[in-house]
This record gives structure tokens, C-alpha cells and sequence, in this order.
């Protein structure tokens, strides 16, 4: 081969790779491009919240009445925690609790004497402590019946309120109103997104991804405990589209 047939050859192999060169930054750049663009749709989303909120009533009280009482001999001192019991007991039933609803737990006896070192000693060596505990779905019973316990301290009965033995007011109907509140919160939290989507030009899509948080229940305050607070927080993830 000539010298110029050698030269034509090698030109036309450059211009061939420099052909499929270029094809290849096209098609290259046509790829990048189009993954950047769907990348940026799939980053495109908003993370919201959304509350519910309820206010309901105790559907169920726990009412302990702590009672103490002394005496020289166990003797003495068991007739003390029969008497003292039968007078709370009759108590609650004038004022319709079901006997049913009512337990005692067992007593929690002390030697004092075994506890004075070099000091006096109490007049009575043993004291003991009980707890009845009413449990009832009366609770406006029991709210009304409260106050008036101060007739059981009239006829000897030494009562020991505390925070240990507080009254407790309960809701147990969580799971008849669950499902309502998570759709509310839903619905609240899909309104934000759609503040969001507006100030910001876009739409709102499907929930990418979705997290319930837990139910709080709490006293509405410290005088009305028998009114609760419930609440609910969802975050959801929604796409958001042009």
C-alpha cells in the first residue's frame, strides 16, 4: 500500500472512532440525565404530621381505702381490722356498690416494740395496715362518694390517703375509638402536606411511608381526673408531584 492509501485508511479509522466516540458522550450524557431526572422526582416527597385529639370520660375507678389500727395483742388488733372492714364495707353498699366489686388485701402487721431502740415505746405494740380496694364502673358513685367518707372517720375508722393509695380513674374503651382517631390524624396530617404542596407548586401524591404513633392517655388536669386527654401523632411521607 501507498503512502497515501495508508494515510486515507488511518484517517477514515479516526474519523469511525471519533464517531463512535461522540455517539457514546450522547448516549452517555441522554442516560445521566434522564437517571438525574429520576432521581429528583423520586427525592420529591414531605414529611407531616398529623394529631388527634379526644376528650372522654372514665369508664372505670379504682378506689383504695387505707385504714390503720393498733393494739397490745394480735388478738385484739385482728378484731380491729374485722370491725374497721365491715364498717367500709357497709359504707360502699349504702351507697350501691356491688359487694362483688369490693377485696381487701392482707393486712401488713408491725411490732413496734421492735423497733424503738433506747427511745419510748408506743402506747400499743402492734399496728397493722390494710387496703379495701373498690373497683366499679360507677364512677360518678364514686366522685360522689369520696367526700363523704369522712363519716367512716367519725366511727373510728383512721384513714391513710396518700399518693401510694390515690383514687384512679381509668378509660378502657381505646380500642372502640382507635380507628376514628387514626383516620383523623391521617386526614390532619394530608392537609399539611397539602399547605405545603401549594406554597411550594405541586400536588400531593400517595403515602410513601406511614408511622403510627402511640395513643397518650393523661388527666384533662389534676381537679378532673375522671376527664381524660387522648391523643395521637401520625407522620406520614407524601410524594409530591408537578
Amino acid at each position: 500500500m501507498t503512502s497515501n492509501g495508508r494515510n486515507v485508511a488511518m484517517l477514515g479509522s479516526a474519523l469511525l472512532l471519533g464517531g463512535l466516540l461522540a455517539l457514546g458522550l450522547v448516549w452517555s450524557g441522554s442516560y445521566v440525565k434522564s437517571a438525574a431526572e429520576v432521581w429528583q422526582q423520586s427525592s420529591r416527597s414531605v414529611t407531616v404530621r398529623g394529631l388527634a385529639e379526644r376528650q372522654v370520660e372514665a369508664d372505670m375507678v379504682l378506689w383504695p381505702l387505707n385504714y390503720s389500727v393498733s393494739a397490745n395483742s394480735l388478738t385484739e388488733l385482728e378484731q380491729q381490722l374485722s370491725q374497721h372492714e365491715q364498717l367500709i364495707r357497709r359504707f360502699l353498699e349504702s351507697r350501691d356498690f356491688d359487694a362483688g366489686q369490693i377485696s381487701v388485701t392482707p393486712p401488713r402487721i408491725t411490732d413496734q416494740f421492735s423497733n424503738t431502740y433506747g427511745g419510748e415505746r408506743p402506747d400499743e405494740r402492734y399496728r397493722a395496715e390494710a387496703t379495701l380496694l373498690l373497683r366499679t364502673d360507677n364512677v360518678s358513685g364514686v366522685i360522689a362518694a369520696v367526700p363523704e367518707a369522712t363519716a367512716l372517720v367519725r366511727q373510728g375508722v383512721l384513714l391513710s390517703p396518700s399518693y401510694e393509695y390515690r383514687t384512679e380513674f381509668l378509660f378502657t374503651g381505646l380500642d372502640a375509638i382507635k380507628p376514628d382517631m387514626i383516620a383523623e390524624a391521617t386526614a390532619d396530617a394530608r392537609n399539611a402536606a397539602q399547605q405545603f404542596a401549594e406554597d411550594s407548586g405541586s400536588g400531593v401524591g400517595g403515602i410513601r411511608q406511614a408511622t403510627q404513633g402511640y395513643f397518650s392517655i393523661d388527666d384533662l388536669d389534676s381537679y378532673t381526673p375522671h376527664i381524660k386527654r387522648i391523643r395521637v401523632v401520625t407522620t406520614i411521607d407524601y410524594a409530591l408531584e408537578d
